[in-house]
């Protein structure tokens, strides 16, 4: 494994590679492509923390446990609730921050926050010609010049190495409080988290597990038991709500899925399609984000793709075995044009092909 501890090593590594190279930094997420690992884990540390300006500076290999703990001890959080799906993947290392950026892992809060994409102030890397690149800025107003920070956040390190991150994080509030509808159905459910969403009480989390419509309201001590009152108020038609203990933590890690036989795919939807694209698909579910994101476990090797029909092209496998990955693909086969667009900026970022190859290439096709 290449383990670089400056930047300058990392395009040392890249303009070095004679073979491709699989990006990673604590390999948590088995995102890694094919070749020589080269792992980011050595570029640790937080650069700047402005609790005042609400931004945070680290190194892309800094662990989410020290990220979250600078955080915790200025009474702040990141916006994006990272997920961590080690006991999901049976992965071992240490999550850091800049996969979670490169990954754009984004949790429950999603809904209310925004994307890791969407807390990426800007960012520090080096392309696949070994050049160290560095766009946008430290403080949330810097918006000038073309966004590449953002186009990182989600390329899983096929465009380049992130090196640095900095982030927009947010006050952690005094108090939270979670509402269950139990014994819902799909279509039941959504409709009852699309109400809440709609509505000015600002929920934080709206997830669907095990049958119960799950919302969180986040917020100051004083005001949150009258906000929770009117939400539950605005979910009569649906029933009774009640409060329940706290499920994000295992929401957004998957836990309910963590040690069982099977494949995890991932749907990205509208809302509405939920219902319907979880009747094809058959297996146990778990719909987040309102039912935009819906988390499937089906018998090892199910083509879920093609069970899911027109749904079939927002189905990423994110766990399953080498034969089922290798069949099908992590992801699937994109549309003619944004392959084609896929292909031009790996060309103009990565043009020897060196940086995580074939992680986003599928045996049917698209980039």
């Amino acid at each position: 494994m290449i383990r670089p501890g400056e930047e300058a090593e990392v395009a040392d590594a890249i303009r070095a590679a004679s073979r491709p190279l699989a990006v990673g930094g604590g390999f948590t997420r088995g995102l890694a492509g094919d070749g020589e690992r080269l792992s980011v884990a050595g570029l640790s540390g937080i650069v700047l923390h402005e609790p005042g300006a609400l931004t945070l500076v680290a190194r892309a290999g800094t662990p989410f446990r020290e990220v979250e703990a600078r955080l915790a001890a200025e009474g702040q959080r990141l916006a994006f609730e990272p997920p961590d799906l080690r006991a999901l993947l049976g992965t071992a290392g240490e999550p850091t921050i800049g996969g979670a950026v490169a990954t754009n892992a984004s949790g429950p809060r999603r809904v209310r926050e925004g994307a890791a994409r969407d807390a990426l102030l800007g960012c520090r890397f080096v392309d696949g010609t070994g050049a160290a690149v560095a766009n946008g800025g430290r403080v949330m107003k810097n918006v000038t010049g073309l966004d590449l920070a953002r186009l990182m956040a989600g390329a899983h390190g096929t465009l380049g190495v992130l090196t640095e991150v900095a982030l927009k994080v947010l006050p952690r509030p005094e108090a939270a409080v979670t509402l269950r509808l139990p014994g819902l159905d799909a279509a039941r459910a959504v409709a009852a988290l699309s109400e809440a969403l709609a509505s000015p009480v600002e929920a934080t989390g709206a997830a669907w597990a095990g049958g119960d419509a799950l919302l969180r309201v986040e917020g100051f001590s004083a005001t949150l038991p009258e906000r929770a009152g009117r939400l539950a108020a605005l979910l009569r038609p649906w029933g009774r709500a009640e409060e329940a203990a706290d499920p994000w933590g295992a929401i957004r890690d998957l836990r309910g899925f963590a040690g069982r036989a099977g494949d995890a795919w991932r749907l990205s939807l509208r809302p509405s399609e939920a219902p319907e694209a979880l009747a094809l698909a058959g297996g146990e579910a778990l719909l987040d984000w309102g039912g935009a994101r819906a988390w499937v476990l089906v018998p090892p090797g199910t083509d879920l793709r093609g069970r899911l029909g027109r749904f079939g092209a927002r189905a990423v496998l994110v766990r399953a075995e080498r034969a089922t990955l290798a069949a099908l693909g992590r992801f699937p086969p994109e549309a003619p044009a944004v392959a084609a667009l896929s292909r031009r900026l790996r060309e103009r970022f990565d043009p020897r092909g060196v940086l995580n190859p074939g992680l986003m290439d599928s045996p049917g096709g698209g980039g």
